[in-house]
């Protein structure tokens, strides 16, 4: 507050110069009113030296009043003055500093305001004190509650702290960062002996950082000069740590609830991972859900797919073979070699049922074909690293048929399942069963074979009508060789025309140029073993008369 003279009387703007000369008018006092260097601001009458008041404000003489015995009066009155106008700019001087908090605690809330993390606030806490306080340097320490130390996350100016230092000085700093308390430091030697701050320091002022009387840490300010701060200094550090500690304490709890969020997630994530390996996703999403949590008992959909069965053929003589170790580890090798291409025809694997496979393939019938195709070829890879192990060959059956199909979840409240039903896959599984009797691959059925788009890209044979056991209707079946060796794959391509040939006359039921056309194919190929099954089933029919054969339908008694 700029310091008040006693020329501030005579200023016409207060009043107080009219106020004082009516008094002096009426009283007719010759008086002269000098300042404190003696310049004369008010003469009036012949004045005398009997009295001489001297005036005082705050402990000071500012001035003098000169004259008779009636210059008391005008003494007092000055005196009034002189208090009155004094306590005028006094709480003038105490609104204009509250006005200046307000709106630097206004400012100080905008700039926290942009602020989420609790090093960004403790340094733009630190910042915003430094420009208030005048200060060499600073910090603000945090206790971290995980490794029970105190922390340096913000600092100004070099830093003074020494980290290592103060969390070996705990109980030192316990008043200073535990006590809860502000205050002014002027001996910091105690801190200096430590060796806690730098020698240059002479005067610290410090306030704590708590939140509902829990202490976080401390704001520090430092200064190279004895007894730089003063009890304003101190209410304002105080209310820059009380409002940034309720920042800093939602900053910890928005980062705590993110890493709680994150860790969640990731849990779930991990869960949704390993449901998925046992119900894959997109069974889960054909009902309609993205996470199986969202699933319920009794959740269904019916969709039109292509099931695709493959079985390992004679394992049960390959099995009797290995121990049950070597048998699991065996069949664990083939499912890694085999998955992943039912994966890659957007296929997915509904069952792993011991050396048999059952997998839904939800789009078009051509990508269980392409699948089954390289199924067959990896098989052929598989085969290769066990001649080298001098281990027996093995071969796969592949069934697959389109039709409709309910997908689903069964069981109780308790403990429920993934369920497929549907007589499509009744169907493709007989179709795996029917490999075995025609020798054939890859056997699909009219109902597939309908569905694949650009059917001339693949190497079909049709194999005619066959009545699966149980069934009351004939189905038209057809072998795809393409995924057989290159050898077979020439050799069945240019017998193709006499295989056809030989079907079309079993249909029509001229067994006898049939048996001819699968004759001529087998002298062709010997290794043709689909075309043997029709060799020896029209030699059958021939020698027994119709028997067994219902209009050129093939008859399975078995599944």
């Amino acid at each position: 507050m700029p310091k008040l003279s006693l020329k501030n009387i005579f200023d016409n703007r207060t009043g107080s110069a009219a106020t004082i000369l009516s008094l002096i008018e009426q009283l007719q006092a010759p008086v002269r009113i000098e300042d404190e260097s003696g310049k004369v601001l008010l003469s009036f009458g012949s004045v005398t030296e009997k009295y001489r008041h001297p005036l005082h404000l705050g402990g000071e003489i500012i001035g003098w009043v000169t004259g008779d015995e009636k210059s008391s009066f005008i003494s007092e009155l000055l005196h009034l003055l002189l208090q009155k106008e004094s306590e005028r700019k006094k709480l003038g001087s105490e609104v204009l500093n509250l006005y200046r908090e307000v709106n630097m605690i206004f400012d100080f809330s905008e700039k926290l305001a942009q602020t989420i993390d609790a090093n960004s606030i403790s340094q733009v806490t630190l910042d915003e004190a430094s420009r208030v306080i005048r200060s060499n340097n600073g910090v603000i320490i945090l206790w971290n509650e995980k490794t029970g130390r105190l922390q340096v996350v913000a600092s100004i100016g070099e830093l003074f702290f020494d980290e290592e230092m103060i969390n070996s000085n705990l109980n030192l700093l316990q008043s200073i960062i535990f006590s809860g308390h502000s205050e002014i430091i002027s001996d910091a030697s105690d801190l200096k002996k430590a060796g806690v701050v730098v020698p240059q320091v002479q005067s610290v002022i410090y306030s704590a950082l708590k939140v509902k009387h829990r202490i976080m840490g401390a704001i520090i300010l430092a200064s190279n000069e004895p007894e730089q701060y003063k009890a304003a200094d101190l209410k304002l550090l105080t209310t820059l740590a009380l409002q940034s500690s309720a920042a800093i304490e939602s900053a910890f709890l928005y980062e705590k609830n993110i890493r709680e969020e994150k860790e969640k997630q990731e849990a779930l994530r991990q869960i949704y991972e390993a449901t998925n390996k046992f119900v894959p996703h997109e069974f889960i999403k054909s009902l309609g859900h993205d996470v199986i949590t969202d699933v319920k008992l009794g959740d269904q959909v019916e969709k039109i797919v292509t099931v695709l069965f493959s079985d390992i053929r004679e394992y049960t003589t390959l099995s009797e073979k290995m121990t049950p170790e070597e048998n699991f580890s065996f069949v664990c090798s083939f499912n890694e070699q085999i998955g992943p291409v039912i994966r890659k025809h957007n296929g997915f694997i509904n069952q792993y049922l011991g050396d048999a496979i059952m997998a839904i393939f939800p789009g078009n019938a051509t990508d269980a074909l392409m699948a089954a195709i390289e199924m067959q070829q990896e098989v052929q890879l598989f085969n290769s690293t066990r001649h080298l192990l001098k281990e027996p060959s093995i071969q796969i059956g592949i069934g697959m048929h389109t039709g409709p199909l309910i997908m689903g979840i069964t069981g109780d409240k308790n403990r429920m399942d993934a369920c497929t039903i549907s007589d499509t896959v009744n169907t493709a599984s007989r179709l795996e069963s029917l490999t075995k009797h025609y020798k054939a691959g890859i056997l699909l059925s009219e109902a597939s074979l309908r569905q694949i788009s650009q059917v001339e890209n693949f190497l079909i044979r049709n194999l005619g009508l066959v009545q699966l056991k149980g069934k009351q209707e004939s189905i038209n079946i057809h072998e795809c060789f393409s995924g057989n060796s290159k050898q077979e794959l020439q050799k069945k391509s240019e017998s193709l025309s006499d295989f056809n040939a030989g079907v079309t006359y079993y249909l029509n039921k001229s067994f006898g140029q049939a048996n001819h056309a699968f004759q001529k194919v087998v002298d062709f190929n010997p290794e043709d073993r689909t075309a043997k099954f029709f060799l020896n089933l029209t030699r059958q029919i021939i020698e027994n008369g119709m028997a067994g054969a219902k209009a050129g339908v093939v008859e399975m008694r078995e599944k």
